[in-house]
């Protein structure tokens, strides 16, 4: 047996998340057995477990969180011996959005999922900064894609101090781009300043599409790495080059805005839909193998803002749905 969180229906994270004892599994052909040292929270596992945006629920009994970090302590069939006991981060361990996705993710002592969900952690992290390179750092190296970050691109990231966004300012900078981000309060741009030396905009005081437009000499930004497009469409607009991209991950404030047709296709704009859960497999091994050298090259930090014991799991849940700053992990 093995202790892990779960759920049976959405709703409110006090109202909803148990913990109990459940079987302990065991790896099927392909798979490798992890022991849990450390299980990363995101947006999307909690709108998942809330039922955001009409989301129900597939399985009868759901383990909930897609990223971790762990021990490799079996293998299945067809699996390399040799795997066993090394220390792993994981990836999708729940599944993506729009699908049915695995019902037992990473809040559990163990998981069980297929060998190459399992990418062998880079020496310079730790676990709970492996729990965090799934969705935020992967998402963020994903959305500075299609024509990666180059010598002279210009990026802007709008929430700069998110667990994507500050990764982004990181791996954007590592690429040789010029960067500038928004941030929401003096907090915030603490947050990123600890990581990064970038020109900051506060989004609530100031007119961000002028700072921008002013540090670009009238130019706008090749690319803007977007955390909320429909709260930031019309100033993205206001913000973007010719020919620049906008590559959104998120749009939580309306999940269906209402275009502004002309204002991209007159900047022969592109808009990249960035789904971290849905990178192609050839692309996440090169992601994979990028993010390892940017840690090893101590160019890529992933913050953690709190840990939780696996009891109060449903804290660590609301302390992401009210945008903590930095990242969310439970330890087991």
């Amino acid at each position: 047996m093995m202790r892990a969180a779960s759920y049976s229906r959405t709703g409110p994270a006090a109202e909803v998340l148990s913990i109990g004892s459940l079987p302990r599994p065991e790896p099927a052909p392909g798979e490798v057995l992890v022991r849990i040292h450390a299980s990363g929270i995101n947006p999307a596992d909690v709108k998942r477990r809330a039922g955001w945006n009409g989301a129900g629920i597939s399985h009868p009994l759901v383990i909930p969180h897609c990223d971790g970090a762990g021990v490799i302590e079996a293998v299945g069939d067809g699996v390399d011996p040799a795997r066993k006991g090394a220390s792993v981060w994981l990836w999708n361990a729940q599944g993506g959005y729009g699908t049915q996705g695995r019902a037992f993710g990473t809040a559990a002592e163990y998981v069980a999922l297929p060998t190459e969900q399992a990418v062998n952690l880079p020496g310079a992290l730790d676990f709970a900064a492996g729990a965090c390179l799934g969705v935020p750092a992967m998402t963020a190296w994903w959305a500075l894609q299609d024509g990666p970050a180059r010598e002279s691109q210009r990026i802007l990231v709008q929430g700069a101090a998110g667990a994507v966004g500050l990764c982004a300012v990181q791996i954007a900078l590592a690429c040789g781009a010029e960067v500038i981000g928004t941030v929401s309060n003096a907090e915030a741009a603490a947050q990123v300043r600890t990581y990064a030396d970038i020109p900051l905009i506060n989004r609530k005081t100031e007119d961000v599409a002028a700072r921008v437009r002013d540090w670009t000499g009238g130019a706008g930004v090749d690319r803007i790495v977007e955390v909320d497009l429909a709260a930031n469409m019309a100033c993205d607009a206001a913000c973007l080059a010719l020919h620049g991209t906008i590559a959104s991950y998120s749009c939580s404030s309306d999940p269906m805005p209402p275009l502004r047709y002309y204002d991209f296709a007159n900047l022969g704009a592109h808009l990249h839909f960035v789904q971290g859960f849905a990178i192609p497999p050839q692309d996440r091994a090169r992601g994979q193998t990028a993010l390892a050298a940017l840690a090893q090259a101590g160019q890529l930090a992933l913050p953690i803002g709190a840990e939780f014991d696996l009891s109060d799991i449903a804290m660590a849940h609301e302390r992401v749905a009210r945008g903590g700053l930095g990242n969310t992990v439970v330890r087991l």
